[in-house]
């Protein structure tokens, strides 16, 4: 049985939020979107800081309609694998229906292929890497098995220090490691309009974090959607329904991985 709930707030400025929490960046063309909203961004409202500012939010905890109605494998008896996505805008599903966020779709996939998971979305658009270290202790539940960590894009887009990223990663790494919940980076890549010393300083961060702490990594959250129209949303950024389909379908072998981590550690305690 999967069944998937949200730990968030939603913003209630919708101009601010259009540009609140995705981001990042891909290559060539997607680059030079990105670096084009950032522009436009600054013309706005004086700047990155202030056009990325997510206002007026709340706390919901709710359970998405339809989610519980999947089925585990027959024969399964195992506990639930509980899998917190933990992010931005692009965890959050910015703009699409619940049922259409990606820790839905990922958690209806994973269902599909007979495993036994709760998905728990604990994005919040607009979150930077600082504002995830605030909310971890409330965000992430401790009976969390396993974690999709996907923050970095709001960093990017701000220009902020990659090196305060950095730091803000590691703590949340440390803190869920605490845990005991296996944990899956989600990568990102910063607008090559900021230079080759940001750039090479910040897309650094994700394959170095998990290689220190033996994460699992999957390199670039955005892969399969950058620069596709007929799977983002207007802003060019954010994926639309079919984005995140093709988002779950490039993460998928790697979500089946973290499964996998989390039923290795659980038979090993099992046998003492």
């Amino acid at each position: 049985m999967m069944r998937t709930r949200l730990r968030g707030r939603t913003t209630a400025d919708a101009a601010v939020q259009r540009l609140c929490g995705s981001s990042a960046l891909h290559m060539g063309a997607w680059r030079r979107a990105v670096n084009a909203a950032i522009t436009r961004a600054s013309a706005w409202r004086g700047g990155i800081a202030g056009a990325l500012l997510a206002v007026g939010c709340m706390l919901t905890a709710l359970t998405v309609p339809g989610a519980s109605a999947q089925s585990a494998a027959p024969g399964s008896s195992d506990k639930p694998i509980k899998i917190v996505a933990f992010g931005d805008s692009l965890t959050a599903g910015y703009l699409l229906a619940p049922n259409e966020a990606f820790p839905v779709v990922l958690g209806k996939a994973l269902v599909a292929r007979g495993y036994n998971v709760e998905m728990v979305n604990a994005g919040v658009s607009g979150d930077t890497t600082s504002a995830g270290r605030e909310r971890i202790n409330w965000a992430v539940p401790p009976d969390a098995d396993a974690v999709i960590l996907e923050f970095g894009g709001n960093d990017a887009l701000r220009g902020l220090d990659p090196a305060v990223t950095r730091r803000n990663l590691e703590a949340i790494i440390v803190a869920l490691q605490a845990q005991k919940a296996d944990i899956l980076l989600a990568g990102m890549l910063a607008p090559r309009s900021l230079g080759d010393t940001y750039t090479m300083a910040f897309d650094g961060i994700f394959p170095d974090l998990a290689n220190r702490y033996g994460l699992l990594l999957y390199p670039f959250f955005l892969d399969k959607t950058g620069m596709k129209p007929k799977l983002s949303l207007a802003d060019g950024l954010h994926p639309n329904a079919r984005g995140v389909e093709a988002i779950v379908g490039g993460i998928l072998p790697k979500a089946e991985e973290l499964v996998a981590r989390v039923k290795a550690r659980r038979l090993a305690a099992a046998k003492g």
